[in-house]
């Protein structure tokens, strides 16, 4: 990540010059990631989820030796339940965390150590270091019982104290005196807390509501996918239909049918692509989210005719 990106900063660049490692600084390139990690004999890696399938999915990736890995972290968004899986098979020597947490935290929220990976695949994890956790439901009360959908909140010694002028803002994320993270989660009964979605990634189709993850996962059962985004886009029956954008792994093709009947095993009726679209790449930020907002806008008259 940049190194103006706090995950980067504050949770990987400066702890390891307190320690007396090395940093390795370099151009956001797959390849040259590939050919540095090799040569420098790097120990750790810090990357978003699409980093990650860039790298697992580069034709060199068998050319390089990247068994010094030891430690592969990834965040700042939800990694694909398969992806994760092929990253463990494919570097087995490496132990792989995950941290969730967002800029107002400073950053992190929640790990999800290595050993508990495996039994807790798609988890984010438990309350980090000096962090308290919990789910919210609409009215501020907080969620104890598993499997029950709220918004995560977070308090900790290094919050934020506010967005700068706007005391709006930050009333209404500092309710309560919780940070209101704007993501869906549910628990587990081990009280470990899943990512089901951004609020306003929720699409809403004929009165239901999808989690766009959730039709991701089943979309990235079919290994041709390299990439999905799954957004909601405006129709005039449904209100929103549930819109797939898929990238093809290379040398690959994909029909939407194909697509849609995978969805069809997998999830209930409602949660089924209305339509599937093909596209070369997704559109990122520089620290390698998806920008789904930018898609629906893209895709705002896919069914207007």
């Amino acid at each position: 990540l940049p190194i103006y990106h706090c995950a980067q900063r504050d949770v990987f660049l400066n702890p390891v010059f307190w320690v007396g490692g090395t940093n390795i600084l370099m151009a956001p390139d797959i390849g040259e990631i590939l050919k540095t990690i090799d040569r420098y004999r790097a120990n750790m890696f810090f990357a978003p989820p699409t980093v990650w399938i860039g790298i697992l999915r580069h034709p060199d990736f068998e050319h390089y030796d990247l068994s010094c890995l030891t430690k592969c972290y990834y965040g700042a968004s939800i990694m694909p339940v398969e992806v994760l899986k092929e990253l463990m098979q494919r570097l087995p020597g490496c132990k792989v965390y995950n941290y969730y947490g967002q800029t107002e935290l400073a950053p992190y929220h929640t790990i999800l150590k290595a050993e508990d990976a495996l039994e807790k695949l798609g988890s984010a994890g438990m309350a980090g270091l000096n962090m308290e956790t919990r789910l919210e439901d609409a009215y501020a009360e907080p969620i104890d019982v598993p499997g029950i959908p709220g918004e995560i909140c977070g308090k900790g010694p290094h919050a934020m104290i506010m967005y700068f002028k706007e005391p709006e803002k930050t009333e209404a994320a500092m309710r309560g005196g919780w940070f209101h993270s704007g993501d869906i989660g549910v628990l587990d009964d081990d009280r470990y807390i899943s990512v089901v979605d951004r609020k306003k990634d929720m699409i809403k189709t004929g009165g239901e509501n999808v989690s766009t993850r959730e039709v991701e996962e089943a979309v990235y059962l079919d290994k041709r996918v390299e990439e999905v985004a799954v957004i909601g886009t405006p129709h005039p029956k449904w209100v929103e239909a549930v819109t797939a954008v898929v990238v093809p792994r290379k040398g690959e093709t994909i029909t939407e049918a194909e697509i849609i009947d995978l969805c069809k095993k997998e999830l209930a009726g409602f949660k089924v692509p209305k339509s599937v679209v093909f596209v070369d790449a997704l559109p990122k930020t520089p620290t390698g989210k998806i920008l789904k907002r930018d898609m629906r806008d893209t895709y705002s008259e896919l069914h207007s005719s």
